[in-house]
């Protein structure tokens, strides 16, 4: 198979067009046309170590959530590790795609990937939506619907310790970080991975007794006082499942290509 063919398949599943307009998603590094995919290796971000993963697990196709290449390029060279993981990637003849806001906001990506660690039932986008016409295997056309938040509601109402503790474990973390506790019980969730702070009042206003996102800003926190519980996760922590999705994806459309997620821990943040 194709390294186009594994690529067309993930642009089938979150269409490119879904993208914000500050995102550089798509193709980063490399070809695609008449190169067969030897394995994939899955990922949020690609550093050096990363693409040295790929090359021990003889692959030559890395999926990741962030793009590597975000601003644009003057030159390349061994100023930064962007630059440095971008020769690495073409002297390897690895190619390199990023799935990030497409997939952030397409119906079965990351928000949804973290309403289902969370459990969370009868799930609908807010926010701000949109859809995308994508062209099916027979010729047809299939619509993709996306949008920036997902809300959804739990199985049983929860105290607001016990909703953070389950946080805590679903997702692996050593803390979340939150305003007061509420003193009401939890049903209804709204989900916006990454840096989703902007999406606060949106959850307000769709009526959400707790927020769950990966970034929120200081003063964000104040003022909201037994409205919404507010519970940030930390950026890569909410989107770590990705490369699940990814997975997921290439399994059913390209059966026979080999997939890894990766081993590599690329967040910057260290916890003391």
């Amino acid at each position: 198979m194709k390294i186009k063919e594994v690529i067309a398949a993930l642009e089938h599943f979150a269409p490119l067009p879904l993208q914000e307009g500050f995102d550089n998603a798509g193709l980063q590094v490399g070809l695609t046309e008449a190169v067969d995919v030897s394995g994939a290796l899955l990922c949020l971000d690609v550093t050096e170590a990363v693409v040295d993963e790929a090359i021990a697990q003889g692959c030559n196709l890395i999926v990741s959530h962030h793009p590597v290449i975000f601003h644009k390029l003057r030159r390349i060279s061994d100023e930064d590790y962007v630059q440095r993981t971008v020769m690495k990637a073409i002297k390897n003849d690895i190619t390199i795609v990023s799935m990030h806001t497409n997939m952030d906001e397409a119906e079965g990506g990351v928000n949804h990937k973290m309403a289902e660690k969370m459990g969370l039932g009868k799930l609908r986008f807010f926010g701000k939506q949109k859809e995308e016409r994508v062209q099916t295997v027979d010729a047809g056309e299939a619509t993709v619907q996306a949008g920036e938040g997902v809300i959804g509601e739990l199985s049983e109402p929860m105290a607001a310790d016990d909703f953070v503790l389950m946080l805590k474990c679903a997702f692996e973390v050593e803390c979340v970080q939150c305003n007061q506790l509420l003193r009401r019980p939890i049903s209804k969730v709204a989900v916006c991975g990454g840096a989703g702070s902007f999406m606060l009042g949106e959850a307000l206003a769709a009526g959400a007794d707790a927020f769950v996102t990966g970034e929120m800003h200081y003063h964000e926190y104040f003022g909201r006082e037994q409205q919404i519980q507010i519970a940030v996760l930390g950026h890569y922590q909410s989107e770590q499942y990705t490369n699940e999705i990814f997975q997921s994806i290439i399994k059913d459309c390209c059966p026979g290509v080999k997939t890894f997620l990766t081993t590599v821990n690329t967040n910057p943040i260290i916890y003391l």
